[in-house]
């Protein structure tokens, strides 16, 4: 006879207590939702304070008391270590970072003969200087703590070069700081995984593939012809990987990337 399961996919998360960067963007609030709905508690951590207290108010009326807002600037040490001595006076223990803010200048976003050399530094500074400084950071609190998890969140432009036919008759691109940027956060991952290792701490990365937001339909359907089903991906598409993730599910799993894109980067 099988031994009935205590825990239901619903509390995957339950008793954890989860920051998440950038936690009032367009992933970040679908993130905090899916902790919350999992058990967890959030700390809504967001440059926009009143878009994280809107947040944090709107998981709030659902299951009181599993968010918090938290005004933070991931490019901030003195704004990071406001949020690790805030955690630590009001909760007992921390179990995770995910690290998804995306601190860009007014600049970014142009084509590769467009953007100036100054704009380049500054941008990987911003993103890539901001995944250092608060992975660094919460890695020396979980240490002190004795354990810890981080998720940083890659892309699949990370991992592969960009295709840019998607991006034909369309004003887009792909900014060249974002490939520098994700590439580095991936082998930032593993740095920081080997570095952590006999301490407990655990660091992942997650590379979704492109995410809906608004874009031409021609570059929708040019997109979706190098995908399966789905083409581009909803913000909840990637939500079970990550939950994954931050679960006891992956308890042994430290340095890895785990790509979520219908098959694009195939």
């Amino acid at each position: 006879m099988l031994e009935k399961q205590t825990d239901s996919p619903e509390h995957l998360l339950k008793g954890k207590h989860i920051v998440v960067t950038g936690g009032a963007g367009l992933l970040g609030k679908t993130f905090c939702r899916t902790i919350t709905e999992h058990g967890g508690t959030v700390i809504v951590a967001d440059v926009h304070h009143e878009a994280a207290a809107s947040v944090a108010a709107e998981l709030n009326a659902s299951r009181g008391g599993c968010a918090t807002p938290f005004l933070l600037d991931i490019t901030s040490e003195e704004s990071v270590q406001k949020l690790l001595i805030f955690l630590g006076e009001r909760f007992d223990h921390l179990d995770a970072l995910v690290n998804n803010a995306y601190p860009r200048n007014a600049h970014y976003g142009r084509a590769l003969e467009d953007v100036a050399y100054k704009d380049f530094c500054e941008n990987l500074s911003l993103h890539l200087g901001g995944y250092f400084l608060t992975a660094q950071q919460f890695a020396l609190f979980f240490k002190a703590q004795g354990y810890g998890n981080i998720v940083n969140m890659g892309s699949i432009y990370g991992v592969m070069a960009p295709r840019f036919s998607v991006y034909y008759d369309t004003p887009m691109t792909m900014p060249p700081e974002y490939a520098a940027i994700k590439a580095g956060i991936l082998h930032l991952t593993r740095y920081f995984a080997q570095y952590f290792k006999k301490d407990n701490i655990r660091v992942n990365a997650l590379s979704p593939g492109g995410i809906e937001d608004n874009q031409p339909e021609s570059f929708l359907e040019a997109y979706g012809s190098f995908c399966g089903t789905r083409g581009m991906l909803a913000p909840q598409d990637i939500t079970g990987a990550l939950i994954f993730l931050l679960s006891d599910a992956s308890c042994f799993m430290t340095g890895q990337n785990v790509i979520v894109d219908d098959g694009f980067s195939l």
